[in-house]
C-alpha cells in the first residue's frame, strides 16, 4: 500500500550529470527500494531528477550550480515527470528544463503550474527535499556527518513527525528557559516563607486525612449497592438462558425425526413414481414386438429384390459387352475399306505424278537442247583466273593478320573484364557489410535509421561535415578488436549522429517536426584527434599493452575528435592476458585511469574523501555493431584500379571496332572475287554440264515410262475386298441388333425391380423411424425408471440411518415408540 507523498512511478529524459541517459523510468514499489549498479551505471542521475523533480535546488544536490547543467550534452532540454501517491487522486509533478536560458517550466496533472503552487503541494505531503534526514545526496554525507545532536533531532522531527511537533518543540524549549527563570525567583521566596508556613501545614495535612477517610467510606457503601443490583440482572439472564438451552435440547432431538419423516415422505413418493415408470416400461416393451416383427421381413423383402437387381445388373453388363465388342467390330470393317480406298487414291496420285513428271523433264530437255545450240567453245579464261587467284591468296594473309590482331584484342579484353568483375565483386563485397551494419542499425534503432535516410536525402542543407552514426562510421582495422571499442563507447553514442556546426545539431534534431528519438552529438571547435598519448606505447609494452584504442580503427575525422575528447580513446590502453596476470602491478606503477586487458576492462578512481585508489573492474561484452568493419584504404584502391580498367577498356574497344570494320571490308573484297572466279569457271564447264542433265534426264525418263501403274485393275480389286467386307458389317449389324433388344428388355426388369425396391426401402423407412422413436421413448422410459430405483434406494438408505440416529438421540430402544412431542 502507498501512502501520501510516495512516489508511484518516476520518468526523466535528458537528465543526467556526465552521463548519457536519454530516458529513464523507474516504478518503485511502497516499502524499501534499492538501486544496484556498478559505478557509473547512473545511479546517482536517478537520485538528482528527484531532487529536481520534487522542486529541488541544484545546490541540495552538490554538483553543479546551474540547473542546465544536468542536461545531458548536446539536448536542449530535459523533462523529469514524478507522480506522488495523494488522496484521493494522485498528482503528477512535471518539470521542463530549458539549457538555453537556465530556466524551468512546471506542470501539475500536465496543466502549467507556477514554482510556489508546486512547492505548496510537496509541502503538504512533507516532502523535504532539503532535509539530511529525509534526503541524503551522496556528495553531502561529509556535510551530515558535522550535524550535532540537536541538529538531528530537529531534522527528524521535521523528517518523520507531524508539521506541528517542530512548532511544539520550539515552543517548549521557550517554555523550559522561561520555568528556569520562575524556578530562581521562586526558590528565593521559598526560603523566607518556609519557616512561616511549616505550623500551619501541619495543621491542615491532619484535616485533610479525616476529611479523605470519610469519603472513602461512603463510597465504598455507594460502591456495594450498585454490586447487589448488577447481582440480580446477572441471576435473571440466567435463569432466562437455561430456559433457552432445555428448548435448544429439546429441538435438537426433535430434529433427526423432522429430518427422517422428510426422508420418508420423499420416499414413498418415489416409490410410487417408480411403480408407475416400471408399468409403462412394460407396456412400451409390448408394443414394440409386433413393430420389430414387421421390420424383420420388410428386411428380408429388400434383400430379396436387391440380389435380383443385382443379378439383372450383371446380365445387362454382359450384353452391353457384347454390344461393345460388335460395334467395335463395326468400326474396325469401317476403317478397313477407308483403308482400301486411301490405297486405290494415292496409286492414283501416283500415276498422275509420274505422268506429270514424264511432261516435265521432256520440257527441260527441249529448253537444255535450245541452250546448247546457242553455247559456243569456251575461249581463254585461264590468265583472269590466274590473277583473280593471286588477288585471293594475299587477301586470306591480310585477312589471317586482321584475325589474329582481333584475337589478340578480344583476349586482352576478356582478362580485363574478369579483373573488372573481380573488383566489382570485392566492392560488393564491402558494400554488402556496410549494408549488413545499416540492416542491424535499422533492426535495433528503427528511428534512427529513419533518421539517416532523412540526412542521405538532405545532405545539401548542412554548412559543415556532418558524420552518420558512429557504429557505420567507425571501421575497425580487426573485427577481434570490436569488443574494446563498444565497451568503452557508450550505445546511445554508438547510434549517435557527429556534428561540426552546433547550428547544424539544432536543425537536424528539429528536422520536419519528425517525432524521432535520435542521438546528436557535437565534435569539439578544435581538433582532438590528433593528440597525443600521455605516455608512448613502448614504455607499457613490458606490461603487455600493444596499442591504444585510437590505433585500433579507423573513423571521419569530426567522429575521432569527439571520441578523443569524450572518451580519451587515444590514452587507453589495450593489453593481453600478461596485463591481467599483473594487474596490480600495472595499477599501481602506471597509475592508469582505464586500461583493457584480453577480456576485462578496469577503471581505477581515487576517493574524494580519503584519497585513496580504488579499482573495478568488468568482463567485457561481446561485440553487437562493430563485428562487420570495411577496410576504407583497400576500397579506394579497388575504385581507382576499376577506373584505370575502364579506360583500357573503352581504349580496346575502339580498336576491336576499327579492326572488325576491315574484316568486314575484307570479307566483302573475298565474296566479290569468289563470285568472279566461280562466273569464269562456269562459263568454260557449261557445254559439259547442259549435255550431263540431257543424259541424265532421259535415264529419269526410261525410269518413269517402266514404273506405270494399271489403275484399272486395281480399281477392280478395291471393289472385290469392300463387297467382302460389306458382307461382314450386314452380318455384324444382325447380331447386335439382337443383343439391343435383349438389352432393353433387361432394363425394363430392372427398372421394375427398382421401383419394387423403392417402395419396400420407403416402407422399411417408415418403419425404421416407428422404431427408433418407440426406443428413444423405451430407453428414455428405463433410463428414467433406473433413476427412481437408485433414488429410492438412496432414501432407503438414508431413512434407516436417520431412525437410527433419532433412536440414539432419544435413547430409545428398537421396541419402543416415539414420544408424543417429538411427533410431527
Amino acid at each position: 500500500k502507498f501512502f501520501e507523498g510516495d512516489i508511484v512511478y518516476k520518468v526523466q529524459e535528458n537528465i543526467v550529470l556526465f552521463r548519457t541517459y536519454d530516458i529513464c523510468e523507474v516504478r518503485p514499489g511502497p516499502n524499501l527500494n534499492m538501486i544496484v549498479g556498478a559505478n557509473g551505471t547512473g545511479k546517482s542521475s536517478i537520485v538528482c531528477a528527484i531532487c529536481l523533480g520534487l522542486a529541488g535546488k541544484p545546490s541540495f544536490i552538490g554538483r553543479a550550480d546551474k540547473v542546465g547543467l544536468f542536461v545531458k550534452q548536446g539536448c536542449l532540454k530535459g523533462v523529469v515527470e514524478i507522480e506522488l501517491s495523494k488522496t484521493p487522486d494522485n498528482i503528477i509533478i512535471t518539470r521542463e528544463i530549458q539549457v538555453v536560458n537556465n530556466t524551468s517550466t512546471w506542470f501539475i496533472n500536465k496543466k502549467p503550474t507556477t514554482l510556489k503552487t508546486v512547492e505548496e503541494q510537496i509541502a503538504a505531503l512533507n516532502i523535504q527535499v532539503d532535509n539530511l534526514c529525509q534526503f541524503l545526496p551522496q556528495d553531502r554525507v561529509g556535510e551530515f556527518a558535522k550535524l550535532s545532536k540537536v541538529e538531528l533531532l530537529e531534522a527528524t522531527e521535521k523528517s518523520i513527525g507531524p508539521p506541528e511537533m517542530y512548532q511544539f518543540h520550539c515552543e517548549l524549549k521557550n517554555f523550559r528557559e522561561k520555568e528556569r527563570e520562575l524556578e530562581v525567583n521562586m526558590h528565593i521566596v521559598w526560603t523566607i516563607s518556609a519557616k512561616c508556613f511549616q505550623s500551619i501545614y501541619c495543621k491542615i495535612r491532619k484535616c485533610i486525612f479525616l476529611q479523605n477517610l470519610c469519603k472513602d467510606k461512603t463510597n465504598s457503601l455507594e460502591k456495594m449497592k450498585q454490586r447487589v443490583e448488577r447481582y440480580k440482572q446477572d441471576v435473571e439472564r440466567y435463569h432466562e438462558r437455561k430456559r433457552h438451552l432445555d428448548l435448544i435440547e429439546m429441538l435438537e432431538r426433535k430434529r433427526p425425526w423432522v429430518e427422517y419423516e422428510t426422508v420418508r415422505q420423499k420416499h414413498e413418493e418415489v416409490k410410487q413414481s417408480r411403480d408407475q415408470a416400471r408399468e409403462e416400461l412394460k407396456n412400451l416393451k409390448e408394443m414394440q414386438s409386433p413393430l420389430t416383427k414387421k421390420m424383420q421381413d420388410i428386411e428380408e423383402s429388400f434383400m430379396s429384390l436387391d440380389r435380383k437387381i443385382r443379378d439383372t445388373a450383371g446380365e445387362i453388363k454382359v450384353a452391353s459387352q457384347k454390344c461393345k465388342q460388335k460395334q467395335d467390330a463395326l468400326e474396325m470393317k469401317d476403317k478397313q475399306i477407308e483403308e482400301i480406298n486411301q490405297a486405290f487414291r494415292m496409286k492414283k496420285d501416283e500415276e498422275m505424278d509420274r505422268r506429270k513428271k514424264i511432261v516435265s523433264a521432256h520440257k527441260m530437255i527441249e529448253e537444255w537442247n535450245d541452250e546448247l545450240r546457242t553455247v559456243t567453245d569456251c575461249e581463254n579464261l585461264q590468265p583472269q583466273i590466274d590473277a583473280v587467284n593471286n588477288e585471293l591468296k594475299h587477301l586470306q594473309e591480310e585477312r589471317a593478320n586482321i584475325d589474329s590482331d582481333i584475337s589478340d584484342v578480344t583476349t586482352e579484353k576478356i582478362n580485363q573484364e574478369r579483373e573488372k568483375k573481380r573488383i566489382i565483386d570485392r566492392i560488393g563485397q564491402l558494400n554488402n557489410i556496410m549494408n549488413m551494419k545499416e540492416e542491424t542499425l535499422k533492426g535495433r534503432f528503427q528511428d534512427t535509421h529513419s533518421a539517416l535516410m532523412w540526412l542521405r536525402k538532405n545532405i545539401d542543407k548542412f554548412k559543415k561535415k556532418v558524420c552518420e552514426p558512429m557504429m557505420l562510421a567507425i571501421n575497425l582495422k580487426d573485427s577481434r578488436h570490436a569488443k574494446y571499442i563498444e565497451n568503452h563507447v557508450s550505445a546511445n553514442d554508438m547510434k549517435a549522429f557527429v556534428f561540426e556546426s552546433q547550428e547544424d545539431m539544432e536543425m537536424f534534431l528539429m528536422r520536419d517536426r519528425q517525432k524521432l528519438r535520435v542521438n546528436a552529438v557535437c565534435a569539439p571547435a578544435e581538433s582532438c584527434a590528433e593528440s597525443l598519448p600521455s605516455r608512448p606505447i613502448e614504455e607499457l609494452h613490458q606490461y603487455g599493452f600493444f596499442s591504444y584504442l585510437r590505433e585500433l580503427f579507423d573513423a571521419p575525422l569530426p567522429v575521432m575528435s569527439y571520441l578523443c575528447s569524450q572518451y580519451r580513446v587515444h590514452d587507453v590502453p589495450v593489453g593481453t592476458e600478461k596485463t591481467r596476470n599483473m594487474i596490480e602491478r600495472v595499477i599501481q606503477e602506471t597509475k592508469l585511469r582505464q586500461l583493457y586487458t584480453a577480456e576485462e576492462k578496469y577503471t581505477v578512481k581515487v576517493s574524494a574523501y580519503t584519497n585513496l585508489s580504488f579499482s573495478t573492474n568488468t568482463s567485457l561484452r561481446a561485440a553487437q555493431f562493430l563485428t562487420n568493419s570495411v577496410d576504407t584504404d583497400e576500397r579506394k584502391q579497388l575504385e581507382n584500379q576499376q577506373q584505370d580498367i575502364n579506360h583500357m577498356l573503352q581504349s580496346l574497344d575502339v580498336q576491336l571496332t576499327m579492326l572488325l570494320e576491315r574484316q568486314k571490308h575484307l570479307e566483302r573484297r573475298d565474296n566479290e572475287l569468289r563470285q568472279q572466279k566461280k562466273e569464269l569457271l562456269e562459263r568454260g564447264n557449261r557445254r559439259r554440264q547442259l549435255e550431263s542433265k540431257i543424259a541424265v534426264k532421259y535415264d529419269s525418263i526410261k525410269q518413269l515410262e517402266q514404273d506405270a501403274i494399271n489403275l484399272e485393275k486395281e480399281s477392280q480389286q478395291a471393289n472385290v475386298k469392300i463387297k467382302e467386307i460389306n458382307t461382314q458389317k450386314a452380318r455384324l449389324v444382325t447380331e447386335l441388333m439382337h443383343l439391343i433388344k435383349h438389352c432393353v428388355s433387361l432394363n425394363i426388369l430392372k427398372a421394375d425391380l427398382v421401383l419394387q425396391s423403392t417402395a419396400v426401402d420407403a416402407e422399411k423407412n417408415r418403419l425404421e423411424a416407428e422404431y427408433k422413436a418407440a426406443s428413444v421413448r423405451l430407453r428414455a422410459s428405463e433410463q428414467y425408471f433406473r433413476e427412481l430405483d437408485e433414488r429410492k434406494r438412496i432414501l432407503t438408505e438414508n431413512c434407516k440411518e436417520l431412525l437410527k440416529k433419532a433412536r440414539q438421540m432419544c435413547k430409545l430402544s428398537p421396541d419402543q415408540h416415539l414420544p408424543k412431542e417429538f411427533q410431527t
